[in-house]
């Protein structure tokens, strides 16, 4: 006869509509409440939960920082629409070159850092 692993028994809070779920799920997959919660906390480990407090980033996993994957994922979320609304908004708040303060640079086109760049880098 093959030994089980442990259990550790638990009390838990939640929501009443959560426990609700919790039971209807039970009760259509002909499984316990616990095996529910605990297939729950399964497949999130398993999905790689995307929030910087349930999961810290392995550095063999990207060479992004999690805050930036999150961003990413985000973004991903929204239609093109919708990051074409954000971008004009991002754009309206950063401030133009004669908005910068001193020792600043913005630029208004990227040629005009490539010619402010070859300038910088001229030997006398």
């Amino acid at each position: 006869m093959a030994k089980h692993a442990p259990y550790a028994r638990i009390a838990i809070t939640l929501p009443p509509e959560d426990l609700d779920a919790a039971d209807r799920l039970a009760s259509q997959w002909d499984r316990s409440r616990s095996w529910i919660i605990a297939e729950a906390v399964r497949r999130m480990v398993a999905a790689e939960p995307s929030t910087p407090e349930l999961h810290e980033q392995r550095p063999q996993q990207s060479s992004l920082g999690v805050s930036r994957l999150l961003q990413l994922r985000r973004d991903l979320a929204l239609t093109p629409e919708q990051r074409v609304l954000l971008a004009e908004e991002t754009l309206g708040n950063v401030p133009s070159a004669t908005e910068a303060p001193l020792g600043s640079r913005f630029f208004d086109h990227y040629d005009d850092f490539l010619d402010w760049k070859r300038y910088r880098t001229r030997t006398p």
